[in-house]
């Protein structure tokens, strides 16, 4: 496909997918006071003396529109996530372009996991945050500081699930193979082990752990799946299997 084509398809999939945030940011928008808000603010509400203050006049409507955004970007998930398949892989076959309802089907409910799994660990990196206020001074926690901390976090788990799935999806473009991502499997883990130490800022090494091994399955699993499919494009295209060869090894040929 040419420079100009390829380009186009990205305008168009970026247009849809923005099309999609938007329309989903009009429904967080009522959302957002009535159900999101108060189910983020819990974490901080929980704390002694805990409560979200606002600072400025404007700041409850400014951290509505973010907020709002934010739910429009998690609402309109499956939306984004097909737009990333099909800009990604447009020149699969016919039978493999039906994959892309099961990409969504996988991305989606991953994305959504990994919002529920920072979620989950959010009560216990507040209370960390907290502690180290100095005895006899008092932490008013401020509310857009705390949101947008929150939202960021919680994007961050989500996207850092859908990584495997976009990584089948390369692999099903023939843009990547699972034989050199699988010989890249250490750096794999020292990426996901990375990602939970920064993101689960608690002092006890097991968080961290627990928070990592979900990271590390979904890529292996991801890792299988590509396997899998180079086997099978290898058997219809009848092409001799080189995967094994060592990068110093000369094939055959």
């Amino acid at each position: 496909m040419p420079l100009r084509e390829h380009l186009e398809e990205l305008r168009k999939r970026l247009f849809r997918a923005a099309l999609g945030i938007v329309l989903g940011a009009a429904a967080g928008w009522w959302l957002w006071p009535n159900v999101v808000l108060p189910i983020l603010a819990m974490p901080a509400e929980s704390l002694p003396n805990g409560g979200l203050n606002y600072a400025a006049a404007v700041s409850p409507l400014d951290i509505q529109v973010k907020g709002a955004l934010w739910v429009g970007v998690i609402a309109s998930s499956p939306v984004w996530i097909y737009q990333l398949w099909a800009f990604v892989t447009p020149g699969l076959t016919k039978k493999e372009r039906a994959y892309a309802v099961g990409f969504v089907f996988a991305g989606a409910p991953l994305f959504l996991a990994g919002l529920a799994l920072a979620y989950f660990i959010l009560p216990t990196t507040m209370k960390l945050i907290v502690s180290f206020t100095p005895d006899g001074a008092s932490n008013l926690i401020d509310a857009p500081s705390y949101l947008s901390f929150v939202m960021r976090l919680l994007l961050a788990f989500g996207i850092a699930f859908l990584l495997p799935v976009l990584l089948v999806a390369l692999n099903f473009a023939g843009l990547i193979t699972g034989g050199a991502i699988l010989k890249q499997w250490r750096i794999v883990v020292f990426l996901c082990f990375l990602f939970s130490a920064i993101f689960t800022p608690t002092p006890d090494a097991l968080t961290m752990i627990v928070m990592a091994m979900p990271l590390i399955f979904l890529f292996f699993l991801a890792i299988g799946i590509c396997l899998i499919n180079d086997k099978r494009r290898r058997r219809n295209s009848g092409e001799p299997d080189f995967e094994h060869l060592s990068d110093d090894e000369a094939s055959p040929l």
